[in-house]
């Protein structure tokens, strides 16, 4: 079974980012393949490095937009591992529909690729542990969604969607509130049904944290002693573990293992979603090769 099997690409998000895509690349029409004899045609797509594919409902959606006749025969699913020279798809419709649809369609499915790729490799490195990878909302303005889709894809999970769903807490509202625990009690009495996360400085604070309550709590810039002391306090009676405890901030490769095995529950990371490197990805009219 596919990685992504079980979760659902947001459709209505589908449509508004394909609709605003093709509005911005074929403008009032595409002149280029106006050269073209609009006959039947066929095409495939073709993976052109290791990848973890993410994004089919978008690159779909751009097709069937231009040409809702078109025919799309998926040889991988959602989520699939794939391997460099792997032919992803073959597509049958109108051939000035399948160019003009071509650059949008690729540039969701190399995108949210390349999210769900680099997600993977994060969960891979700290398989075991028992920490979860979460992303943040360092996203591409109007992907969000999408590529948070990519990152559940990807095997990860989503921190918070926006600034509406999860109440946050850092040094600013403490400080508002005159101390930890009355900015806690200020947000539970005004956000009562939704999540709280609480960002600690010293130990001190995630005692204070702990015994206030909240759904999880963000142990930001500790050094590597500091952090360990932290799991063994939050795991102790009489918190026993009830709280979940995330790292964020100069996590990379190099740091991730020793971050996971030292106790913490979850890792969130900027770069899943910010350091968007795309996968090379081409759609090419004709048959596939071999």
């Amino acid at each position: 079974m596919a990685a992504g099997a079980g979760i659902a690409p947001p459709l209505d998000v589908v449509a508004a980012n394909v609709a605003a895509a093709l509005a911005e690349d074929l403008g009032t029409g595409d002149v280029t393949a106006a050269l073209l004899p609009d006959g039947p045609d066929i095409a495939y797509l073709l993976c052109k490095e290791d990848a973890v594919v993410c994004g089919r409902p978008w690159f779909d959606a751009c097709h069937r937009a231009l040409d809702p006749d078109v025919r799309i025969d998926w040889r991988v699913q959602e989520g699939d591992r794939v391997a460099k020279g792997t032919v992803l798809a073959t597509l049958a419709g109108r051939s000035r529909a399948l160019v003009s649809a071509e650059r949008a369609s690729l540039n969701f499915l190399q995108t949210l690729s390349g999210t769900a790729t680099v997600t993977a490799q994060y969960v891979d490195a700290v398989r075991g542990t028992g920490a979860r990878i979460l992303d943040t909302r360092k996203t591409l303005p109007g992907l969000r969604i999408a590529q948070k889709y990519a990152v559940r894809i990807g095997g990860g999970s989503n921190h918070r969607i926006a600034l509406y769903d999860t109440v946050m807490l850092k040094e600013n509202h403490i400080r508002a509130y005159g101390s930890l625990t009355g900015a806690v009690g200020a947000a539970r009495a005004m956000h009562p049904s939704l999540p709280l996360i609480v960002e600690v400085e010293t130990l001190d604070q995630l005692r204070e944290a702990l015994d206030a309550g909240c759904t999880r709590i963000l142990i930001d810039d500790f050094d590597a002693a500091t952090r360990r002391e932290a799991v063994r306090i939050a795991k102790s009676a009489p918190y026993d573990g009830r709280i979940p405890l995330e790292v964020s901030g100069g996590v990379d490769m190099a740091t991730l293992r020793g971050i996971a095995e030292d106790g913490v529950d979850c890792i969130s990371i900027g770069a899943l979603t910010k350091h968007v490197r795309a996968i090379d990805l081409s759609l090419k009219l004709g048959p596939p090769p071999g």
